[in-house]
């Protein structure tokens, strides 16, 4: 609670206001146009801040137990509009078209349906634009095509529930804090009992505000006001105008919304004035990013399409958590810090900006496990699995703050330290984060004294059964298709070890800690001999999911021991055996490998990670294909990935997409309720770049090898811009001549040795 803020048991008086429970005070409803069918929907963000609509633009009063609960405006894990909905004389206006092509606006143009014998059909043009930076803004331009004048209402109703997103997302809970009213007093100072009835208004002079106090006494605002033209009057929280219009008239009306958590700001970015200012603001943040990352393109339209949504998308992802700004994980369900998909993401698009895999490492950092917690699962040296900022998380009924119960996220970040300095040569970063790094370690030294092995079993009683990439129920399947018990060691969490404990030593040997990098280079070599026998099921000549609490081999044929083969973990035999298998019809599906074999038991197409398929899954498969030479496999993999992205809308890659197999021209299945834009999945695309070109940067000593690049049929000629590696910025071309591809550097801004190894 804030000093200024005052609650009695009747009323609230926050900053010169005073609000009542909503049950005090009912309001007069203006009904909603719903339709009962699943809609299509639009998806904007920024930074913090984002809002899904249907293809209308509108969120026609959606309810946590409706199908259309994951409408809304949402902030700080918040919902803080549920309603927005524009009517024409109480009718929904006919959609012409819509996009959200651009990322952070919303583009619609619609016009009326017929009323009674008054209006007809398709006489008034509306044009909305909605703009998210730091507010929503909402521009809109009525304009009259017929030959006459006409008189019409139109309105605009709004409404907020402030339902924590864990709710959207069907967690229940038991009580919930208390809709509030915004009263007025009659004469200027005058509060509390000196209020009369006819005083009370939903809204204060040309702001309407929507309120709630949380069960931790937060008191949560939208605040809407109105721009061009005031409503002529209020019905509730619908505003209404009354338009008079004179044959090809145009009028503007407008509106912002700014959301405010104790009466502070509950964005990270300054509120523009008007739409016009938020959209001049947004488009010159994102030139900025432009200028900074490498810009890829080639001969190719669509192509350079995928890329240049990627690009955008990398933008719009970028989310502030205090003074530093990293990728969150994706929208709607995951629009916020995540430890795994964070690093995956930052790794991934080292080769396009090797700033966000610092800011990834630093942030993450902050958050280290200190002490030990099962609620919340953390441990000295553990890095987190997520945060959250909502109300349940504040009222400790979920333990996001942060939640730390993740396998993988720990060396992950190992791998990714060395992985940044590689592209880098950061010194100063790699010094200031060395004491996190052997914290990480003795993390992971002291889980795998038991066993042998990395492994996770849950400890909280609001945490994840399955604390792997795979971390859905019912995913860690034998070939019978029955769940394991136990603690479970995931195979690529090993090969994270192995790889982490290899690279950290490098650095230890370059830090002079020579015992340090002995010790865990014979650690890694341990754990491959080990590795190569106890998860290996000799009988299927495939390596194992998982071993369970008792040891005993998850025998299931699935994507985990991809994730293995780039690391070095197997031994040569076991690799190429793995890298055959995953190839096989009952994987690939022909745009991708699945999750799990359709011949599994517990095969679904439609599975979370059951027989669906994952754009970052196979991003690092196709890695591991190359690393082994099978150069040909890697491409007919990337080019699956790129023919299911040409598919999407916006070409942008679903967070993942259902196993059905590619049968003549049929296009992918899209899974109901996945993320988009996501980040693993929009940064596969980066990754499946650097598969092909193969840069392998040394920027320690100011070296980078281009080794055996492969552009595949489809590409031509590949150009690749504003490429960093230590202090060097320089340009590539890369040309295929049949099935041979040339590499030549056209411009270099530094003095990094480039060698190119055909």
């Amino acid at each position: 609670m804030t000093p200024d803020m005052l609650i009695t048991p009747e009323r609230i008086f926050l900053d010169g206001k005073t609000f009542i429970p909503a049950e005090q005070l009912p309001i007069p409803e203006w009904p909603c146009v719903v339709s009962e069918k699943p809609q299509p929907t639009l998806t904007v963000k920024d930074d913090d801040l984002f809002l899904v609509t249907d293809t209308m633009g509108n969120i026609s009063g959606c309810s946590i137990n409706e199908g259309n609960a994951s409408l809304g405006m949402f902030c700080c894990d918040t919902r803080f509009l549920s309603r927005l909905e524009l009517q024409i004389d109480g009718r929904s206006p006919v959609l012409l078209s819509s996009t959200a092509e651009k990322g952070f606006a919303l583009s619609i143009l619609c016009t009326n349906p017929k009323v009674e014998e008054r209006l007809k059909a398709d006489t008034i043009g509306i044009r909305r634009e909605i703009v998210l930076n730091g507010a929503l803004f909402e521009e809109i331009e009525v304009a009259n095509y017929s030959t006459t004048s006409i008189t019409f209402e139109l309105s605009l109703s709004f409404d907020a529930d402030f339902v924590d997103l864990f709710e959207v997302r069907g967690y229940n809970r038991e009580n919930r804090g208390k809709l509030l009213r915004l009263i007025e007093p009659t004469q200027p100072g005058v509060i509390g009992d000196g209020i009369a009835p006819a005083s009370i208004q939903p809204h204060r002079e040309e702001v309407l505000t929507l309120a709630y106090q949380g069960l931790d006494g937060a008191v949560m605002e939208s605040r809407i006001q109105f721009q061009y033209r005031q409503p002529d009057h209020f019905k509730g929280y619908t505003a209404v105008w009354q338009l008079e219009m004179a044959a090809h008239e145009t009028q503007k009306l407008g509106y912002r919304v700014n959301m405010f958590i104790n009466n502070q700001s509950s964005s990270t970015v300054n509120a523009a004035i008007t739409l016009a200012q938020a959209k001049a603001a947004e488009l010159m943040e994102e030139q900025n990013w432009v200028q900074q990352i490498t810009r890829i393109s080639s001969d190719k339209s669509l192509f350079n399409r995928v890329v240049e949504r990627a690009e955008e998308d990398m933008y719009l992802l970028r989310q502030s958590f205090g003074k530093y700004k990293t990728v969150s994980a994706g929208v709607p369900w995951f629009s916020t810090l995540f430890g795994r998909d964070s690093i995956i993401t930052a790794s991934q698009t080292l080769m396009l900006n090797p700033q966000i895999a610092r800011e990834t490492l630093m942030l993450l950092a902050t958050y280290q496990g200190k002490i030990e917690d099962d609620w919340r699962e953390e441990e000295p040296g553990k890095i987190l699995h997520e945060i959250r900022l909502g109300e349940m998380a504040r009222c400790q009924e979920i333990p996001h703050t942060p939640y730390y119960g993740t396998i993988d996220a720990t060396p992950l970040w190992l791998m990714l330290y060395a992985e940044y300095y590689a592209w880098t040569h950061d010194q100063e970063t790699l010094d200031q984060l060395w004491p996190h790094a052997l914290a990480a370690m003795d993390w992971i030294d002291r889980n795998i004294q038991e066993t042998g092995y990395l492994s996770y079993h849950c400890k909280s009683k609001r945490g994840l059964t399955n604390q792997g990439w795979k971390d859905s129920g019912d995913c860690i399947v034998n070939r019978k298709g029955e769940l394991a018990n136990g603690s479970i060691a995931l195979c690529e969490v090993q090969a994270y070890v192995y790889a982490a404990k290899n690279s950290l030593a490098e650095i230890a040997k370059m830090k002079k800690h020579l015992d340090l990098a002995e010790r865990w280079q014979e650690e890694a070599r341990s754990l491959k001999v080990r590795f190569n026998v106890d998860f290996w099921s000799e009988d299927q000549d495939y390596c194992a999911l998982a071993l369970d609490g008792e040891g005993n081999k998850v025998d299931s044929i699935t994507s985990n021991p991809g994730h293995c083969l780039q690391l070095g973990i197997f031994t040569p035999e076991k690799a190429y055996s793995v890298a055959e298998r995953l190839r096989a019809s009952d994987m690939f599906n022909g745009w991708g490998i699945r999750t799990l074999s359709s011949l599994s038991s517990a095969y679904n197409p439609m599975g979370y990670h059951t027989g669906s398929v994952w754009p970052h899954d196979n991003a690092m498969i196709a890695m591991g294909l190359r690393s082994l030479g099978l150069i040909d496999q890697a491409l007919e993999l990337f080019q699956g990935l790129f023919n299911m992205t040409s598919y999407q809308s916006y070409q942008r890659p679903p967070e993942l997409f259902c196993g059905y197999e590619l049968n003549g021209d049929n296009a992918p299945v899209q899974y109901p309720v996945a993320c988009s834009p996501q980040a693993w999945a929009t940064g596969s695309i980066f990754q499946l770049l650097q598969m092909i070109v193969n840069l392998v940067p040394d920027a320690q000593n100011n070296c980078l090898r281009i080794i055996d690049p492969a552009l595949p049929e489809s590409i031509n000629r590949l150009s690749v811009h504003n490429l960093r590696v230590g202090g060097t910025i320089l340009d590539l071309e890369f040309e295929r001549s049949g099935s041979t591809t040339a590499c030549r550097v056209a411009n270099k801004r530094g003095n990094l040795r480039v060698v190119i190894e055909a």
